[in-house]
């Protein structure tokens, strides 16, 4: 088999993509944050044309609109490039899953203009954003030098149960629920149906008569699970792998994260949804998700589950007819 590619245009390339695909993901935040998911009403046109007037709510919306034509050509190349320089069949597979990704990604974003924001719709649509993401992240990851560079024999072991990258993929599907859960608040307008914060009504279990209430309060202890696993996931790093930056690096970017994320939250209630502040309660989520995703994969990566056999010792051949 073919050594795995060891290009460093690919490299660069990957984590261009990666890089641009937060940045469309922080576009769409703006869009809705905003509230100019309609400000153009038709698909896949704006207006009937291909530049309208960039202004108000229009700018948003048809800004995200370019920046989504943007990234999806990149991501074309990159399943591309990957198809034809990869010799690894799952880093390729990886590749067509991100372009899979963002062509879905592009008729749930005109199903939610033509279908005037139906919250499943824009639900999904949100959802996927970070499935995307994700996938453009792992692509960089898989195609890093440090990535090629391990040696499988003398990588240390594990040691612990369960395994740290089987924790990190666990905490991984965590905070992606916990998007999505997010992302219902948002899309059903439950944002600031609690008024204050860190208590709701000024009790730690608030009321629960309503709907909204109910996902709002959902959210905030989805957070709560979130920070705990996020929290063990760290904390189990450097308790064991301390000497090794490529684990300890997103364990701790990943502890910083997520207590800026609560923060966040918070201000979001506090500041009324204030467009910023809700636009960076959202990507920082999706740099949560991604920073596990580094985690779980360098772990499986960098770490061995049992130690490697040793190799059996060599007994010296004697020639019995030569001794004879």
């Amino acid at each position: 088999m073919k050594p795995p590619s060891d290009s460093r245009a690919l490299r660069a390339y990957t984590r261009f993509v990666a890089g641009s695909t937060f940045v469309l993901l922080l576009a769409g935040g703006v869009v809705t944050s905003t509230g100019s998911g309609l400000a153009v009403p038709d698909w896949p046109l704006s207006f009937g044309q291909w530049m309208p007037p960039m202004e108000g709510g229009v700018l948003y919306e048809h800004g995200h609109r370019m920046i989504a034509a943007f990234v999806g050509s990149l991501i074309v190349v990159e399943a591309l490039w990957l198809w034809r320089a990869e010799p690894r069949r799952w880093v390729r597979s990886l590749g067509w899953m991100a372009l899979a990704g963002v062509v879905v990604q592009g008729l749930l974003g005109g199903l939610t203009v033509l279908l005037r924001l139906p919250t499943a719709v824009s639900v999904s649509h949100a959802g996927l954003a970070d499935l995307v993401f994700g996938l453009t992240v792992a692509i960089a990851v898989v195609t890093s030098r440090s990535w090629l560079e391990v040696d499988e024999v003398e990588r240390p072991v594990d040691g612990g149960t369960p395994a740290l990258a089987t924790i990190a993929a666990g905490t991984a599907a965590l905070v992606w629920l916990q998007i999505v859960l997010g992302a219902v608040v948002r899309h059903t307008g439950s944002g600031l149906v609690i008024p204050d914060f860190p208590l709701a009504y000024g009790e730690l279990v608030p009321p629960l008569a309503s709907r909204a209430v109910q996902l709002h309060f959902a959210h905030r202890v989805g957070g709560v699970i979130v920070a705990i696993a996020a929290g063990w996931v760290a904390w189990r790093t450097w308790r064991a792998h301390r000497g090794s930056s490529p684990l300890v690096r997103p364990a701790a970017l990943l502890a910083l994260l997520v207590i800026v994320q609560i923060g966040l939250g918070g201000w979001t209630v506090l500041s009324h949804k204030d467009p910023l502040v809700t636009t960076a309660h959202v990507g920082t989520g999706a740099l949560i998700f991604a920073t596990v995703v580094v985690l779980a994969l360098r772990s499986r990566r960098h770490l061995a589950l049992s130690p490697a056999p040793a190799h059996p010792p060599i007994t010296p051949r004697v020639d019995l007819a030569g001794a004879r």
